[in-house]
């Protein structure tokens, strides 16, 4: 596909970004969104971007929920961006740790972020230009795989999501995004 037909991205973590941190969110009794921060997935939608979001889920190799939890989890939560207008086009997941209580989620893994796995899963199949996909996260792993993955990386904290994603009808890209030296990680 020619790169000038590929639609821009923007990758997202979740814990931090889209919810609230309070530490292995993999229930819905949980889980509390970030104020605006639907919204702000719609505005992402509209303006013609893919929206993917990338989380590491070491609560699953803590044995704090199952992948079964986390999946229904998700499922309500890309149910209800749409609800709100957005679309998440696709997602994934890490649920492995070095120092997992369950065995069979012990160790490293390339997906684990601070590592690129997830997002060049991603990029590999949606056949993604990196220069032309963000990445919104609210730790040094986030910033740190995006670069490794060729993506810009955007800090959230103090500002939110919903503060940071330019109003509808601009792009992301490199060029058209305001540039923050607190903010932005290339």
């Amino acid at each position: 596909m020619s790169l000038n037909l590929r639609r821009p991205a923007v990758f997202l973590d979740r814990d931090g970004v889209i919810n609230r941190d309070f530490g292995w969110v993999g229930t819905r009794e949980r889980f509390e969104w970030e104020p605006g921060v639907r919204e702000a997935i719609a505005r992402m939608t509209e303006s013609g971007h893919h929206v993917f979001i990338v989380t590491n889920q070491s609560g699953i190799a803590r044995g704090f929920y199952s992948e079964a939890d986390l999946m229904a989890l998700m499922d309500w939560v890309i149910d209800s961006i749409r609800e709100h207008g957005g679309t998440v086009d696709d997602w994934r997941y890490c649920p492995m740790h070095p120092e997992a209580e369950v065995e069979r989620y012990r160790g490293h893994s390339v997906d684990r972020k601070p590592a690129p796995g997830m997002i060049l899963d991603l990029l590999q199949r949606w056949e993604l230009d990196p220069a032309r996909c963000v990445l919104f996260g609210d730790q040094p792993t986030d910033m740190q795989a995006a670069c490794a993955a060729g993506l810009r990386g955007v800090m959230v904290g103090p500002d939110k999501l919903s503060d940071l994603f330019p109003e509808m009808g601009l792009s992301l890209c490199e060029n058209e995004f305001p540039e923050s030296p607190r903010q932005s990680v290339r």
